[in-house]
């Protein structure tokens, strides 16, 4: 059975990750984090987290395409755009977020990216969606929403404004 997704209020489902986001800050002692969002939808979500938890460092953002691992399969996407990691990342505490989790393999790029600048201290994943089925052996340790999703069906989050879930079939 698949998820309505046009009853969801994304704005609650953010605030309950940032609730849930300052908990475990608080309880690993981390008192400022460098967030970073994975282009696109992660990067509207890591927007709104940033603000909500009102972190002083400024947001990073990373584009994957190019630590993909279907690059030769699938070429480039055609609107890359540039990584910006605003300071540096040996010794920090990161938040990683992105919008949907499904195979892991995103992840996978993003971590590759991220340990090319320098090795943090620890990474926080938090995405908006889990749908399952990985592929990889990766989990999120902040999830807004898990769905069960047949398959076929792929979930995208549109925006920047309104944020807004949006399944489509392969």
């Amino acid at each position: 059975m698949d998820t309505d997704l046009t009853s969801i209020d994304i704005d609650a489902v953010i605030e309950l990750m940032a609730n849930k986001l300052a908990d475990q800050m608080k309880r690993k002692n981390i008192v400022e984090p460098l967030m970073i969002g994975i282009h696109t939808g992660g990067l509207w979500v890591a927007t709104k987290l940033h603000q909500k938890l009102g972190l002083r460092k400024p947001l990073g953002e990373i584009d994957i395409s190019f630590y993909r691992d279907d690059f030769t399969r699938i070429g480039l996407n055609p609107q890359v755009k540039p990584s910006h990691i605003p300071s540096e990342v040996e010794s920090e505490h990161i938040i990683l977020v992105d919008d949907v989790l499904y195979t892991g393999r995103t992840i996978r790029a993003a971590l590759n990216e991220i340990f090319d600048y320098g090795r943090p201290d620890s990474v926080t994943l938090a995405v908006l969606v889990d749908r399952g089925a990985r592929e990889l052996p990766l989990h999120a340790d902040i999830v807004g929403l898990e769905l069960d999703l047949s398959p076929e069906k792929q979930v995208k989050l549109t925006g920047p404004t309104p944020l807004a879930l949006e399944t489509n079939r392969s």
